[in-house]
Formats: C-alpha cells, sequence, structure tokens
C-alpha cells in the first residue's frame, strides 16, 4: 500500500506541471483569440466611424460597452482583462493597440503567464509579449 500511494504520489509530481502548463497555454490561446476578434471589431468601428475606440474595463460609453474586455465567456473564468489604447507615439484615430493583462483583479486573478506576460497586437500588424513563441 505504501509503494502504491509512493507511486502514485511521484506520477503527481510529473503530471501536475504538464497539466499547469498545458493550462497556461490554452489560456493564452483564449486570449491570442480575443485579441484577434477586437481587432476585427475595431477595422469594423474603423471603416465606420474614420477613428478607432480606446475602451478597458471601466469604460462607460454606449460604444465603448460595445467591446468585450475580457478573453473568456465571462470574466470571471477569463484568464485575460483587454483594453484598447492608442498606439505609443500615435492618435486613436490612425491606431490602436490591444492589450491583454494576465491575471488582474477584474478577470481570474490565479492565472499567471510569467513566461509571456502581456499580450499585444496593434491595428499595423505588430505582435508583442515577452517571448516571439508566446504568438504561435
Amino acid at each position: 500500500m505504501i509503494i502504491a500511494l509512493a507511486v502514485v504520489g511521484i506520477l503527481a509530481g510529473f503530471a501536475f506541471p504538464s497539466y499547469t502548463e498545458a493550462s497556461r497555454k490554452a489560456k493564452r490561446a483564449e486570449g491570442r483569440a480575443a485579441l484577434y476578434q477586437l481587432m476585427l471589431q475595431e477595422e469594423r468601428f474603423y471603416s465606420q466611424r474614420n477613428s478607432y475606440i480606446a475602451f478597458s474595463a471601466g469604460s462607460s460609453g454606449e460604444d465603448e460597452k460595445q467591446f468585450k474586455w475580457y478573453s473568456g465567456n465571462s470574466p470571471e473564468s477569463s484568464g485575460y482583462e483587454i483594453k484598447a489604447e492608442a498606439c505609443s507615439g500615435g492618435k486613436i484615430q490612425d491606431c490602436v493597440r490591444l492589450v491583454a493583462i494576465p491575471g488582474t483583479a477584474n478577470v481570474n486573478a490565479n492565472f499567471e503567464d510569467p513566461l509571456c506576460g502581456n499580450l499585444s497586437f496593434a491595428s499595423t500588424g505588430e505582435k508583442e509579449a515577452n517571448m516571439p513563441e508566446c504568438w504561435r
């Protein structure tokens, strides 16, 4: 019985890190998908208004509320909080940068992504993260 428990403990020791990393990759894919979807929505908004729009979790305007600020089906289950801002050195009318921030107080605060950190996607096509493989 003790040997069986030891074997189970050893197997669990190997399985848990793999499960954690697989879960992190799934949330990262969720974040990337949300950024792509929101960029399409931003481009539709731009084609109608000739300007992009900034938004965040705290946005209160009618136009801003049309944009989902979390990556999953609900804020509580989402790994990332998303905001839209003007590209650095630019105006929101010309360029928008979407930023997905892992594990904030507004989404699942237990989610962490130390490898990739924030994911960002600009209307210029530029993608950023701590490591290039975070966008694969």
